[in-house]
């Protein structure tokens, strides 16, 4: 069984990388441009991994790939991420739509079973109603990442009804462990409370989020993938207990037995929502397991992930 992961290289496509290939009779290609990603964030001894530097974006790299490899499956979380850079990049992000299309062409034309894709709670935008639940899905958010997201579950309904490609579409919420950057908030606000920095929050620290720990992520996905479920459908991949930004800083001084300070910064001009919290009736579906706690998970980075703490540079993808 061949598999195709793009972005593989990144936070959460190297952690698939390894939970899939724990699997028997699986050859995996992990394919990613290194412009965010790191390779030594996967298992490249591992026999039955093959690493690939390529941009989905572009066509004739990825379609070389993959008219050789004739993949059975493909999990396409290739993207440009963080509000920061997102905001900072919106003519790069928007380039990503290229690598649905190519993707998914592709896949038509060399027999792929099924395509999974990861989508994205920036979807859902400011919140009409809590939980999100995966059929309701205003587009009120005009930030570029948001629509790429939104027109690449179009791309996958249309593909489908068009051409039958199957495909799941997993969208992610906030989702933390070790190997992540300093980017995003959990790996920030760990990274400053051990080196007793301050802790810096933007705006007044009452915006509420949810934090999904990454084996509760893949560990979901995989079991979509296993079980053949959620086929042609949409699935919140996250955790359902919120808890406020200054809250979350808090916890992690308590934990961390830190001196830093909490100090406010001014808050984001967009893209910082005030609270975000997904319907995970569905996740519940697949994940036959207590969900990790908060708590549990930033213990873990603690101790698995303390020696990745050279990887909290600005060098991270999906």
């Amino acid at each position: 069984m061949n598999i195709l992961i793009t972005g593989g290289a990144g936070f959460i496509g190297s952690r698939l990388c390894e939970k899939l290939l724990e699997l028997q009779n699986t050859h995996i290609v992990a394919v990613d441009n290194l412009s965010t990603g790191h390779p030594q964030k996967l298992p490249l001894a591992h026999p039955q991994l093959h690493f690939i530097r390529a941009d989905v974006n572009n066509r004739s790299e990825i379609a070389e790939i993959m008219m050789s490899w004739r993949f059975d499956y493909v999990f396409h979380y290739a993207a440009v991420v963080g509000v920061k850079r997102t905001l900072e990049n919106p003519l790069l992000v928007l380039k990503d739509i290229e690598g649905i299309k190519n993707i998914l062409e592709l896949s038509k034309n060399t027999g792929v079973k099924r395509v999974f894709y990861s989508s994205s709670s920036e979807i859902y935008g400011e919140p009409v109603e809590y939980p999100q639940n995966e059929e309701t899905t205003p587009l009120n958010s005009r930030l570029p990442y948001a629509i790429v997201k939104n027109v690449a579950e179009a791309f996958l309904r249309s593909y489908h009804k068009e051409y039958n490609l199957n495909y799941t579409i997993f969208r992610f919420f906030n989702t933390y462990g070790p190997k992540q950057s300093q980017h995003f908030v959990i790996s920030r606000f760990i990274k400053q409370a051990l080196t007793n920095n301050d802790i810096t929050i933007y705006g007044d620290g009452l915006q509420t989020r949810t934090f999904c720990y990454i084996d509760d992520n893949v560990d979901a996905c995989i079991e979509a993938f296993i079980q053949n479920k959620f086929i042609n459908d949409v699935v919140n991949i996250g955790n359902d207990k919120e808890i406020s930004i200054i809250n979350l800083a808090q916890l992690i001084i308590q934990i961390t037995g830190s001196k830093s300070k909490i100090i406010h910064l001014p808050p984001l001009k967009e893209g910082d929502m005030r609270g975000r919290r997904p319907d995970i009736t569905k996740m519940k579906q697949l994940l036959h397991r207590p969900f990790i706690t908060l708590e549990e998970g930033i213990k873990k980075i603690l101790i698995e992930g303390l020696f990745e703490l050279k990887y909290l540079t600005d060098n991270e993808n999906h």
